[in-house]
């Protein structure tokens, strides 16, 4: 188990959905949180309705500069906690340039600027917790996800490679792969979403993840995250007619 209280974690993405749950849990537990986003208001919004200790940092993660700055002016952590993303639905035969471009610089560039500048430090004080927020979208190509699924798939790359790069000293990495979640990201799409999860149920379970040190990964919701898991051990010739 972790000892919550006082330390600082630094969630990034944090101004609604998902991000937004995660800190009221993360607050209750006695966390000081820097909550970063690029809409202030949304933060101190958010950071009104926290218990616990909050500081509001803006920053863009598509601006490096903006980056290194909030790096600066936020300076050493306990904990990151990555969850800015973009969501555009998206076919190969409908290609909007803009938007694949837009889904790769936040969900995944964004995670390279701000733990480029941030996991180096905390290899030299030997301490710190990194959580990275996948998808159950990135375990193998889907139709109608070009951009958001290959930024995921990228993200969960970084997440495995890091947790092999540091399982030898006392950093710890972790990575959380949701299905579908109620946000207005989700709100996009035009089809089902089974197993559709409220923001605050998919908090918990990645609290639930951050309170269990030992363990890498979490995928959520359980049953529908099994059809993914295992859809890596199927055949492509199979996978594909099933799947596309």
């Amino acid at each position: 188990m972790i000892e919550w209280q006082g330390k600082r974690y630094w969630l990034i993405g944090a101004s609604e959905g998902l991000g937004a749950a995660l800190a009221q849990h993360l607050s209750r537990a006695g966390t000081h949180l820097i909550l970063s986003a690029r809409s202030v208001d949304k933060l101190n919004d958010l950071a009104d309705t926290l218990p616990g200790r909050t500081t509001v940092q803006p920053m863009d993660v598509r601006d490096d500069h903006d980056v290194a700055e909030a790096v600066r002016a936020v300076g050493p952590v306990d904990g990151v906690v990555y969850l800015a993303g973009v969501y555009t639905p998206m076919a190969a035969g409908n290609w909007d340039v803009d938007a694949g471009a837009a889904m790769t610089d936040v969900n995944l560039t964004g995670a390279m600027r701000v733990l480029g500048r941030v996991v180096p430090e905390m290899v030299a004080r030997e301490t710190g917790h990194i959580v990275l927020t996948g998808s159950l979208a990135g375990f193998r190509g889907l139709p109608g996800a070009v951009g958001y699924g290959a930024s995921k798939a990228g993200i969960m790359s970084l997440a495995e490679t890091l947790r092999a790069d540091l399982h030898q000293t006392p950093l710890n990495v972790q990575l959380a792969n949701p299905g579908f979640i109620r946000t207005r990201l989700t709100d996009k799409n035009d089809f089902h979403m089974p197993f559709l999860m409220e923001p605050d149920t998919a908090a918990r379970e990645v609290f639930e993840l951050m309170c269990t040190p030992q363990r890498f990964a979490r995928s959520f919701p359980t049953l529908f995250s099994l059809v993914f898991r295992l859809s890596r051990y199927l055949p492509d010739s199979v996978y594909f007619r099933i799947f596309a």
